[in-house]
C-alpha cells in the first residue's frame, strides 16, 4: 500500500469573497453545520487513509489553527501567501515527510468532500503506480481533491503565481492523469462568495 500524505491549503486572503461582499473576516472560519467551514475538509481528510494531514495556513493564521483546534494535524505557515496558491501549494509539499508517495490536495473552502471519496483517489492511485495523479470528475469537469504523485514535486517546486495542481493535470500527458468519475457536488461545491457559503449552508444542513 502506498503512504500518501494530505495537505489542505488554508492561507489565502479569500480575495473573490470580500469583492462580493463577503465582510473582512476569514471565510475559512464562517459556520457551515455547526463546524467552521475548514474544519470540515481537515476532518474528511483525518477520517480517511491519508496522513499525515498538514494544513498550510497564512492570512488569518490564528483564527485557522483555532477553527482546528483539537484535530491531529500539522500546520506549515506560509509567510509569503499573498503570491498566490502556487506558494501555499509549495509550503504544503516541502513539509511532507519523505516517505510519502503522493500528496492528496484538499482545498480549506470545500466542505462536501467525504473520506470516501479521498480513499477512492487513493486506491486508484496505487492501481496504477504508473501515473502522475488522480482527480475526482464530474460529467468531465475536474473538481478535487487531487491526488499528486512525488514525481511531481519538483514541477510543484516551480509553479509560481496563482499556478496550481490544475497546471500540472493539463500539462501532464493523456493516460498520466487518472480521472475518477464521482456524483453529487462534493468534488464541485466550494465557497468563493457569499452566495457559494450559502449554497454549502444549504447542502449541508439539509
Amino acid at each position: 500500500m502506498s503512504e500518501v500524505a494530505a495537505v489542505l491549503l488554508a492561507a489565502g486572503g479569500a480575495s473573490r469573497f470580500k469583492a462580493a461582499g463577503g465582510g473582512d473576516a476569514s471565510k475559512l472560519v464562517a459556520p457551515v453545520a455547526g463546524k467552521p467551514l475548514v474544519r470540515h475538509s481537515a476532518e474528511a481528510a483525518l477520517a480517511s487513509r491519508a496522513a499525515p494531514l498538514i494544513v498550510v495556513t497564512g492570512h488569518d493564521r490564528a483564527a485557522v489553527e483555532a477553527a482546528l483546534d483539537g484535530l491531529e494535524v500539522r500546520f506549515a505557515h506560509n509567510g509569503g501567501h499573498a503570491q498566490g496558491l502556487a506558494s501555499s501549494l509549495r509550503t504544503g509539499v516541502a513539509a511532507l515527510p519523505a516517505s510519502a508517495a503522493g500528496a492528496l490536495i484538499l482545498l480549506g473552502d470545500m466542505p462536501a468532500v467525504t473520506p470516501a471519496l479521498i480513499d477512492r483517489l487513493i486506491a486508484a492511485f496505487e492501481a496504477r503506480p504508473d501515473a502522475l495523479a488522480a482527480a475526482p470528475s464530474l460529467k468531465g469537469r475536474r473538481g478535487n481533491p487531487v491526488l499528486l504523485a512525488r514525481a511531481l514535486f519538483p514541477a510543484i517546486a516551480r509553479l509560481d503565481g496563482d499556478e496550481g495542481a490544475r497546471k500540472l493535470l493539463n500539462d501532464a500527458a493523456p493516460g498520466q492523469v487518472i480521472d475518477i468519475e464521482v456524483s453529487g457536488e462534493a468534488a464541485i461545491l466550494d465557497v468563493d462568495t457569499p452566495q457559494g457559503l450559502a449554497e454549502a449552508r444549504r447542502a449541508l444542513e439539509k
